[in-house]
């Protein structure tokens, strides 16, 4: 079983002893489902045929941050919420990454489970665990330390097999700039002013009510960060939606309506609801909406369905991810002529981004063929139809 860190010392001998390996794995247990943070309850690392547990609730991790801002190649599976985890918990993250959940994708896995990944790739049998578990108790079970372990102990065998199938296909780079891009993907950027496009109830309100519902919302945000709690708790959604519909302008008349009791407008809150309605009812009448991408031209919306059944099969031939080739948004993106696009750069244009253009610029056709759909050169001869 690994060893529990909680003494200061220990964790900077581990840090020292990891930051010598060309690469280490991580992983992270945390819980959020009363914070508005991440609260981080365990830390995994392994390297070499090391493996350790990191206690957090007894320790300061941002020591850790030494060996994520040092050269190593830091391993994850499925690592987007770890970083939030460690950029909260240390305030930085890896500067080089791999992620074999990336990496799997590559070979046609979509969205596969470490568990799944080990059985397939390793014979790996993986302890089951309780989502449920509170990693946030102490003393932590054998059971659960085990499981944890488990987490990282296989990673780093795993990412050598999944890169030999990878280099069989010419794909290691992809992956590797795939889990690049993850890297560089915002973390804890919730701008509180676009709040509002999170509650589904206020998108269809319209000229006050809609800039009241922005005020309260991100008046709701910066609370709730504020207080490490989550937003529901500081005012549910309904609330918001009420608020901004009835625009009250007294405590008693905000404590009267839906989805609001004393608990949501104790300790001050009350008055700065109120407020934030007034800054929402002095907004200026022509304050622009959240930036909406411009619409498909009419001609090229049946192109988009077409495509997209033609990535679909792209995918199923080269034993890809469809996701992770290219989503509807990035199809939308690209017809839109947009630079920025997925589909613009990298092994994505080649692969994806400059057949669609062919295809739109009428230099290739979409043909059905023995059950497939193919992308070929068009030749520019019309089939012609006979009209009674």
């Amino acid at each position: 079983m690994a060893d529990l860190i909680t003494d200061p010392a220990e964790l900077i001998d581990v840090i020292r002893d990891a930051s010598r390996a060309d690469r280490y794995a991580i992983d992270t247990e945390f819980h959020r489902e009363r914070t508005y943070y991440p609260q981080v309850a365990l830390i995994q690392l392994a390297w070499e045929r090391e493996v350790v547990l990191i206690d957090p609730l007894a320790l300061d991790l941002h020591p850790l941050s030494e060996l994520l801002d040092g050269p190593g190649l830091c391993v994850f599976h499925a690592g987007l919420q770890d970083l939030e985890v460690l950029d909260l918990a240390t305030g930085t993250v890896p500067t080089r990454m791999y992620d074999t959940q990336i990496a799997a994708g590559f070979l046609g896995i979509s969205s596969g489970s470490l568990a799944s990944l080990l059985d397939t790739f390793m014979q790996v049998t993986v302890q089951k665990g309780d989502r449920l578990t509170d990693w946030l108790q102490r003393p932590l079970t054998a059971d659960q330390l085990r499981y944890a372990a488990g987490d990282v102990d296989n990673l780093l065998e795993l990412t050598d097999i999944l890169n030999e199938r990878l280099a069989a296909q010419g794909r290691i780079a992809w992956a590797e700039e795939e889990s690049e891009l993850q890297r560089l993907k915002h973390r804890n950027r919730r701008p509180p002013e676009d709040a509002v496009q999170r509650i589904k109830e206020a998108r269809s309100l319209k000229g006050k009510a809609a800039r009241v519902a922005r005020a309260v919302a991100e008046w709701r945000e910066r609370r709730a960060a504020a207080l490490d709690l989550p937003v529901r708790q500081v005012l549910p959604d309904l609330a918001v939606v009420a608020v901004a519909q009835r625009a009250p302008t007294s405590v008693s008349e905000l404590e009267s309506l839906r989805g609001l009791d004393r608990r949501h407008t104790r300790n001050g809150a009350a008055e700065e609801i109120l407020t934030a309605v007034q800054a929402g009812l002095r907004a200026p009448a022509d304050a622009p909406p959240p930036a909406r991408q411009p619409e498909l031209p009419r001609e090229l919306r049946p192109v988009v369905t077409l495509v997209t059944s033609w990535i679909g099969q792209l995918a199923r031939d080269n034993k890809l991810d469809p996701s992770l080739l290219a989503t509807r948004a990035d199809v939308e993106s690209i017809l839109r002529q947009e630079r920025s696009g997925r589909l613009t750069t990298g092994w994505r244009a080649e692969l994806v981004g400059m057949p669609i253009q062919q295809l739109v610029d009428g230099e290739a056709a979409l043909a059905f063929d023995e059950g497939r759909l193919v992308l070929e050169a068009r030749n520019h001869t019309s089939i012609a139809i006979q009209r009674n």
